[in-house]
């Protein structure tokens, strides 16, 4: 039965052009997005999850009257397609990538996913690759985009820079085999931190995303306010080692100072007696990632380099080290170390020997000897002037102190750092710049947009077809740039491109920006909280600042899905787990998988999958096709039936069901749905007539089920005469007189003295009467502070509590 209908009508579906979005429409708009994915390979019924979510409330939508948006596109650019297209004997990344792309749309389009695939995209086609390089351009006019040296971590074998996540224990991700390099590169990078504080600021108008992605995103930016501290370098005239303190209370405390590996003093000011063992440790740290460096489980290691700085505090003379722990990439790559007050610089003294002085004392009080780092607020001791202040006062009263003095001044500083965009290698969109001996950066001028990836497949910097070319500026020899793009670059602009995917003169139109975004719903996995919804944002502020967008901010309502596990592991085809599109709609259909997806738990959470739950939602589906469509085969063995309680039962489903669809609690709905299908089967069982109130009940149950099971709710529809699609009918109206439950009042007994009397719904269960009695202010005065040990219940009439 699935395999004939499912077809019949997504073929249907597709010649009526439903969800084809108008730009024109005088409806409300719904944009509806879920993140689109990179085309690695085969689906499983996993993948599909958050994309039937999707579905879901795109269909719903429709049908409430808003003109929606659902489009789809390929994250198509990455390292993952040149490593896959080099295990298959190099053959070309777009090849691969296109043939996954079209397995992917066959399997979406199978589950009966609808999107509006003409505004598809694909990032690794010319068409969009040429507006990514056109707003780099922009970002580059706006002073948003510049040029400078960082070390990076750098792969051999695979010839590109390695993020820290990618670098375990010194080794490529990739290839445990290799160690990675540290090398310095002169690349490209985004200026985010000139958006630091709207970004941070702005996280407050996004009172419908996750609490925890909004908390992710302020400690990844990671505000701070304190003060910037100079200490002279002994024997060294004018310089000074520049550090930042959150706790300028603390400078009496500091004993010592460390330097990161990669600090530009430490070869200058090292001793030459201690200049072959600090040079050692700079070379071994270099090896290793930020991550490992910063593991608090991992013992600290260090190594003095034998010249000393004076705290400007106290005129104290004090070592200064240095410690993989410090990174030249925070802060200012220096740190004073106060082990009284900092859990880091307390172990590292304790291994070293080094003085620990309290500089704050607890409420308690002072203390003689530190088991560990007191780091909370007290009063300041051995502080000199300062002593006996609140460390909050302290805190104002040091750093004026050092404006006063010319030591040091008020700070505010970032954890964000300037997006690093240069990856070192081919599959990615071309970075349009030229280098000219003479004239030195010269953008390419937009009418030569794009600059196109060769044919040939290899590095670019080994091509010289692509790098060898002219100066736009002055007509002589010069060089492109062989960096490519970090495909986050793609993400963070491609919902746009899906308002005017054919425009071939800007890259979306501001007329339809403004109308479209932002984003309604934006679905996606939590593993984007931070990078690419930051970076997102980052783009939507930059366009709304050059007048291309209204909207300041991407997405208005984020939603992280679960993933589906099978035998505890997350499906995967790799993973031997996988259950395929295919397998599913050839056994079951494309329905009762997408309910059943949609009922397997909270779509926030992971979820196991069930071949036998699978089946359930099989036998749900056969239950309501025998109530809509062979209503007289329900055997009637009672009497009684209600039409008073099946209406009301309709009514709070249409209520359940549209809400729980609107707040994504797709089990909760689905959970409904079968509550309403078996009050309708105990209906007909107890001898109801199929008259108008029957009739409505049905049509209500195929509505509401349309969205998360479309093709067998078409199907009913159709046999139940309908001849316009039911993707096109009005979604139920909430008919709130129907679904009041009646109430009955409720005598509330304590020890078998009535204590109070109270109007509820009727048909409260022992628990909803058992908080409905402890809400009341007499029978708490009555239990005095006692909780019930016994209940005695008869429903809708009474209700006792014995102490």
């Amino acid at each position: 039965m699935p395999q004939e209908i499912e077809p019949k009508w997504q073929k249907i579906w597709v010649d009526r052009g439903v969800m084809k979005a108008a730009d024109t429409s005088t409806k409300p708009k719904y944009y509806d997005l879920v993140m689109y994915p990179y085309p690695s390979g085969d689906l499983t019924v996993g993948h599909a999850r958050n994309y039937v979510m999707g579905d879901v409330l795109a269909r719903m939508k429709r049908m409430q009257g808003y003109e929606v948006l659902h489009p789809f596109g390929w994250d198509a650019f990455g390292l993952p397609a040149e490593n896959a297209a080099m295990k298959r004997g190099g053959i070309h990344p777009q090849k691969w990538t296109l043939e996954n792309i079209a397995k992917a749309k066959r399997e979406l389009k199978m589950m009966g996913i609808l999107y509006d695939w003409d505004r598809e995209v694909t990032s690794s086609m010319p068409d969009f690759y040429h507006w990514t390089e056109w707003l780099f351009l922009l970002f580059y006019r706006r002073g948003l985009a510049y040029r400078a040296m960082s070390p990076v971590n750098w792969c051999p074998v695979d010839k590109t820079v390695l993020a820290n996540e990618q670098v375990v224990n010194g080794r490529c991700w990739r290839h445990p085999e290799v160690e990675v390099e540290k090398r310095d590169l002169e690349q490209w990078f985004f200026k985010i931190t000139d958006y630091a504080d709207r970004l941070l600021d702005d996280l407050a108008l996004l009172d419908k995303w996750p609490t925890k992605v909004r908390v992710m995103q302020t400690n990844w930016i990671g505000r701070s306010e304190g003060a910037e501290v100079d200490f002279p370098v002994v024997g060294h005239e004018g310089e000074t080692i520049r550090i930042y303190t959150t706790r300028p209370d603390t400078l009496f405390g500091a004993t010592f100072m460390v330097l990161a590996p990669e600090h530009p003093l430490v070869e200058k000011i090292t001793i030459d007696k201690q200049r072959a063992e600090v040079r050692a440790y700079v070379e071994k740290a270099r090896k290793e990632s930020e991550i490992e460096r910063l593991s608090t489980e991992r013992a600290k290691t260090g190594i003095n380099t034998g010249a000393f700085a004076i705290n400007p505090v106290n005129s104290e003379k004090i070592p200064i080290w240095i410690a993989d722990y410090v990174l030249v990439t925070y802060g200012t790559g220096a740190i004073m170390a106060v082990p009284a007050h900092d859990e880091r610089d307390f172990e590292f003294a304790r291994k070293f020997n080094l003085p620990i002085r309290e500089v704050i004392a607890p409420p308690s009080g002072p203390q003689r000897d530190l088991s560990e780092a007191y780091v909370g607020p007290g009063v300041m001791v051995n502080s000199g002037e300062f002593d006996g202040l609140d460390s909050k006062v302290g805190f104002d009263r040091t750093i004026a102190w050092l404006e006063t003095k010319g030591e040091g001044k008020r700070a505010i500083k970032y954890r964000l750092r300037d997006w690093l965009i240069s990856r070192q290698r081919y599959w990615g969109s071309p970075i349009p710049i030229i280098y000219c001996e003479v004239d030195g950066i010269v953008p390419v001028p937009a009418e030569d947009l794009p600059v196109l990836l060769p044919e040939e497949y290899k590095p670019l910097s080994e091509n010289p077809d692509f790098f060898k070319t002219t100066c736009p500026t002055c007509g002589r020899e010069a060089r492109r740039e062989t960096d490519t793009m970090d495909t986050f670059v793609d993400s963070s602009w491609y919902f746009l491109r899906y308002l005017s995917p054919q425009d071939s003169e800007e890259p979306f139109d501001p007329e339809l920006a403004n109308y479209w975004m932002p984003v309604d719903q934006y679905t996606g996995g939590v593993e984007h909280a931070i990078l690419h919804l930051l970076y997102s944002r980052f783009f939507v502020k930059v366009l709304h600042d050059a007048g291309m967008l209204d909207a300041s901010e991407p997405f208005i309502r984020l939603f992280n899905q679960g993933m589906v596990k099978r035998f505890g592991q997350v499906m995967s085809k790799s993973a031997g787990n996988g259950v395929s599109p295919d397998e599913l709609v050839a056994k079951q259909g494309a329905d009762a998988g997408r309910i059943y997806e949609m009922f397997i738990g909270p779509p926030e959470e992971d979820v196991e999958w069930s071949d036998a739950g699978l089946n359930g939602v099989v036998r749900f589906l056969q239950r309501v096709w025998r109530l809509v469509v062979e209503p007289e085969s329900i055997v009637v063995s009672g009497s009684g039936a209600d039409s008073v309680l099946l209406r009301r039962k309709v009514a709070q489903t249409v209520k359940n069901v549209t809400d729980d669809y609107d707040e994504l609690r797709f089990n909760t709905a689905v959970a409904y749905l079968m509550e309403l299908a078996n009050a309708m089967q105990d209906y007909l069982q107890q001898g109801g007539v199929r008259d108008e109130g029957w009739d409505h009940a049905v049509r209500t149950l195929v509505k509401l089920l349309n969205p998360i099971g479309p093709h067998v709710a078409e199907e009913m529809w159709e046999r139940l005469g309908e001849s316009s699609l039911l993707a096109d009918a009005q979604w139920p109206e909430f008919d709130a007189a129907a679904a009041v439950e009646p109430e009955v009042t409720l005598v509330v007994q304590v020890s078998g003295k009535v204590r109070d009397r109270l109007s509820v719904p009727a048909g409260l269960s022992q628990e909803q009467a058992l908080e409905k009695a402890l809400g009341s202010a007499r029978v708490k005065g009555a239990l005095d502070g006692r909780g019930p040990s016994k209940v005695v219940y008869v429903q809708d009439r009474l209700i006792n509590l014995v102490p």
